[in-house]
C-alpha cells in the first residue's frame, strides 16, 4: 500500500498505528511452528537456543496479513462506496424516468381529448354534411319540377304533366 505509512520498527509502533486507524490491536495468532526441515529450526532445536531469523519471519509474515487486512478493509471500503454511488445514480436515472413518464402520461391523455374532440367535431360535420346533402337532393328535385312544370305549362302536353306528377 504505498499511500498509508506503515511503521516497521516494533510492534508496539505497529499497534498504536492500527488503534490510530481504528483497526484495533492486531490478531495476536501464534506463529506457524517451524518446519523440521530448514536448516535454522532444526539447528536451533538441538541446541535449545533461539533464533532470531525464525522470529523476524513470524514478524515480517505477521505484518504482511495486517496489511494484507488493511487492504482488504480498503478495498472493500472503496466498493462500498462504488456500489452506493452506482445505487444512487440508479435512483436518480429511476426518479428522472419517472417524471419522464408523468409528462408523456398527461401529454397522452391531452392528445386523447384531442382527438375525442375532433371524432366529435367531425361527426357533426359529418351530420350536418348529410344534412345538407338531403336538402341540396331536395332542391335539385324541386327545381327539376319546375323546369317541367313550366316546360309542360308552355305547351309540353299531357307527357310532361305525367313525367312531373311521377317525379313529385
Amino acid at each position: 500500500m504505498a499511500g498509508l505509512p506503515f511503521p516497521s520498527d516494533s510492534d508496539t509502533a505497529l499497534e498504536a498505528f492500527l488503534a490510530d486507524i481504528g483497526f484495533g490491536a492486531p490478531c495476536t495468532e501464534a506463529a506457524p511452528a517451524p518446519s523440521p526441515s530448514h536448516p535454522d529450526t532444526t539447528a536451533a532445536a538441538a541446541t535449545d537456543e533461539p533464533v532470531m531469523a525464525g522470529d523476524d519471519q513470524a514478524d515480517e509474515e505477521r505484518r504482511r496479513r495486517l496489511r494484507r487486512r488493511i487492504s482488504n478493509r480498503e478495498s472493500a471500503r472503496r466498493s462500498r462506496a462504488r456500489k452506493q454511488r452506482h445505487l444512487d445514480e440508479l435512483r436518480a436515472k429511476a426518479s428522472a424516468l419517472r417524471a419522464t413518464s408523468r409528462d408523456l402520461a398527461a401529454r397522452l391523455r391531452g392528445a386523447r381529448a384531442r382527438a375525442a374532440l375532433v371524432a366529435l367535431t367531425n361527426a357533426h360535420l359529418r351530420d350536418e354534411a348529410g344534412k345538407l346533402a338531403r336538402r341540396l337532393a331536395a332542391a335539385r328535385r324541386v327545381i327539376a319540377l319546375r323546369q317541367l312544370y313550366s316546360a309542360a305549362a308552355a305547351g309540353g302536353g299531357f307527357e310532361m304533366q305525367a313525367l312531373a306528377s311521377l317525379i313529385a
